[in-house]
Parts: structure tokens; sequence; C-alpha cells
């Protein structure tokens, strides 16, 4: 009885673990494999070679460019996790209509309603020397000529991150924050506890787990991406994803697959070190 069980549930989960194995598991396989290939400069050959690694820990530029991404995501992540944590508070603890927390929890999705791509540039007209943002500074006199710093720099590349990606730190700490009962809080304020020791010792700590999977969205979002970097920087600053990007476009697949390898294990490192502080299956 017990054997048809553990059977029956193998035939039911199935379908969806050849889903993972096909869709997931093996194109990472496949990237494993091709990063130890060889290439020339018109083509690609199978091989087991660590030539594409090599070069790649043995060049400086690689280390420039892993800094310059660690760089965005590390000031992307605080940046989001300030605002997002504001905002989930906010509509958490004080909006008491559902239907208002709705309404503006539906307001913060409409950039979504459009593609990445236009909300990027849609900052590049009010950023740039003659934008919006210049001439209305000129004109009030704070300035006397245009800020070059604003448009394809790096304060650019970080504001678009910020407003691609806040929503996914919002989304988890909301969803958490909604889920802390309120009893908690009115025994807190019934012990004496003023409005920033419940935040700490309650709000914070109950928030964790929404906290984590934010983060865990918003650094490998930056660490992959390398459209904005490209538009945002005027193809004057590079992240790795570009570096990936510029590999594929001369067609050294081995060398991008190479690239790719090391960026995976970086991200899944880093997400297991970051789910050593919390555990979200058991806080769930």
């Amino acid at each position: 009885m017990l054997k048809n069980r553990h059977l029956l549930g193998w035939l039911q989960a199935s379908p969806l673990a050849l889903v993972l194995l096909a869709f997931l598991l093996a194109p990472i396989v496949m990237i494993v494999i091709v990063s130890f290939w060889g290439a020339t400069e018109f083509s690609i050959y199978p091989a087991f070679q660590f030539d594409n690694y090599e070069f790649l820990f043995g060049s400086p530029v690689t280390y420039r460019v892993f800094g310059a991404t660690f760089k965005y995501a590390f000031i992307t992540w605080a940046l989001t996790l300030s605002i997002g944590f504001t905002v989930a508070y906010f509509l958490a603890f004080h909006v008491r209509s559902q239907t208002m927390q709705i309404a503006l929890f539906l307001l913060c999705t409409i950039p979504f309603w459009t593609s990445n791509i236009i909300r990027m540039i849609s900052w590049i007209p009010f950023l740039g020397r003659n934008g919006i943002a210049n001439q209305t500074l000129i004109s009030w006199g704070l300035i006397d000529e245009p800020l070059e710093w604003l448009l394809y720099s790096d304060f650019s590349v970080i504001l678009a991150f910020v407003h691609l990606y806040t929503l996914f730190m919002v989304v988890p700490i909301f969803n958490t924050m909604m889920r802390i009962d309120r009893a908690l809080l009115e025994a807190a304020r019934d012990n004496g506890a003023s409005g920033l020791q419940t935040l700490r010792h309650v709000i914070l700590p109950l928030t964790k787990p929404g906290i984590m999977i934010g983060t865990i969205f918003v650094v490998t979002l930056v660490m992959g991406d390398f459209i904005t970097v490209r538009f945002m920087s005027g193809s004057q600053r590079a992240n790795v994803g570009r570096l990936i990007s510029n590999d594929i476009a001369l067609l050294q697949y081995p060398s991008a697959a190479a690239t790719a390898v090391v960026l995976l294990a970086t991200v899944l490192i880093m997400i297991a070190v970051m789910l050593r502080f919390v555990n979200i299956r058991k806080e769930l």
C-alpha cells in the first residue's frame, strides 16, 4: 500500500519534473558544457579545455566588471529596500481601508503596464543635457549650466535600476507585513513600546522573510541585467551581463558561456549566504 502511494506520488510529480528538466536544468547543463569548448575567429569546436576560464580569471577587466556589477547590485538593493519597506509599511499599517490598500497597490504597478525598455528610455529626455531636469534647475537659478552627470553615468544607471525593480521589493515585504497579527502590535503598545521599538523588535523580525525574498529578486535581476547599463550609461559603463552580450555579438559563445557559469555560481553563492540568515520555508 505504501509503495503504491509512493509510486502514485512519483507519477503525479513526473510532468512537472520533466518540464523543469527540459526548460531549466538542460539549458544550464548545456551552457556549462559549451563553456569548456574552444573557439576561433569564425567557429566554435567541441573540446574539454580550461582556456575560457583561464582567460576570464586572468584578465583584470573581469574583476573590474564584476566589481561594477556588485556595486550596482548593492546600491540598488539598499535604495529599493529603503523605498520598498517604507511603501509597504505605509500600505500595511497606515492605510485602514482594504479598498484603498488595493487601489494604492495597483497604482504602484502602473509602470509595469509598459515594457522595461520604454520605462527606462523615458528617463533620457528627462535627464539629458537639455532635458527637463536641467532646464528646470536652470530656470530656478539653482545651477548655471547643465549637470553632465545626470545622464550616461552611474547615477542614471542606478536610478533606472531602482525605478525598474523597486516593486519586486515592495510586493514580498507588503505580503509579509499583511500576515503579521495585529494583536502583537497592540500587545507591544500595551507594554509601553514606542513606535520605533515596535518597528525594531516586532515588525522587522517578522518581515525578514519578505525582505529576503525581495533581496533575492532585486539582486539576481540587477546582476543579470545588461540592457539598462547599456542604454543608461551610453555604453560607457559595463557589467557582467554586458560582457556576456559582447561575447555573443562577437560569436564567442564558449567565452560567453564561461562568464555566464561564473555569474551563475556567484549569484547562487550570494543566495546561499543570504538564506543562512533566514529560513524562508520555516517562517513563511
